[in-house]
């Protein structure tokens, strides 16, 4: 009895799947395996990260940090 509405679901599912896949396919998802693989190895040369956490200027910055304690 259970089958009946097990197997359109595991049909439904595995071409849902199938369907992603080709999508990707198309949208040329796969293209560039190595570069992700080999960009972790370059040093990062962007801005230092700054310790300005709220994204407000500085002299507000230690007004607002005295008032949370």
């Amino acid at each position: 009895m259970n089958y009946f509405f097990l197997i359109p679901i595991s049909i439904t599912l595995g071409l849902t799947g199938l369907g992603a896949f080709f999508w990707c396919m198309r949208n040329n998802q796969y293209d560039d395996l190595d570069g992700a693989a080999t960009r972790i190895l370059i040093p990062d040369t962007g801005p230092p990260v700054s310790s300005n956490v709220r994204g407000l200027p500085q002299e507000d910055r230690t007004d607002h940090a005295a008032s949370d304690r």
